[in-house]
C-alpha cells in the first residue's frame, strides 16, 4: 500500500437507482397477409388480436387489455396499447398466430416502446406510403 492509501478509509459507494414501473407497453405492429384477399377492418383486427390471445392463453389471456390506439387498414399497421405486466403473452400470442380467416398470416413487431410519444415521433420513412 503507498502512502497515500494508509491513512484513508476505504469509502464505500452505494448507487440507487429507482425508477417507477412502466403502467403500459406500446407495440407497432404490422400483419402480413402475403396472399392478399380480404383485409381486416379495424373491428377485425382487435377481435384477431384477442384471438390469438385466446388460443395461446385462454381465456385468461383472452381477458387481457390491450387497446388498438391506431389501426390503418391500407398498410395492416397498429399501434397497440397493453399493460405492462401483459406484454409477454401478447408478443408471444402475435408471434404464434399463424392463419386469419383460413388463410397463412403473421404479425410483425416492428417497436416496442414504453412511451407513446416516442413511438409516435420514430416513425420509419421507409414505411411512408404517400396518397
Amino acid at each position: 500500500q503507498g502512502p497515500a492509501r494508509r491513512g484513508m478509509a476505504a469509502a464505500a459507494f452505494e448507487r440507487r437507482v429507482l425508477r417507477r414501473a412502466a403502467e403500459h407497453h406500446y407495440l407497432r405492429v404490422r400483419l402480413e397477409l402475403p396472399d392478399g384477399g380480404a383485409r381486416p377492418n379495424a373491428a377485425q383486427f382487435k377481435q384477431l388480436v384477442v384471438t390469438a390471445l385466446r388460443e395461446l392463453h385462454g381465456e385468461v389471456g383472452a381477458a387481457l387489455p390491450v387497446d388498438v390506439l391506431t389501426y390503418e387498414e391500407k398498410t395492416l399497421s397498429a399501434i397497440l396499447r397493453v399493460i405492462s405486466s401483459g406484454l409477454v403473452k401478447l408478443w408471444s400470442a402475435l408471434t404464434l398466430l399463424g392463419f386469419y380467416q383460413n388463410r397463412r398470416c403473421a404479425f410483425r413487431v416492428v417497436q416496442v416502446t414504453t412511451s407513446p410519444f416516442l413511438l409516435a415521433l420514430s416513425g420509419n420513412s421507409r414505411e411512408l406510403v404517400l396518397d
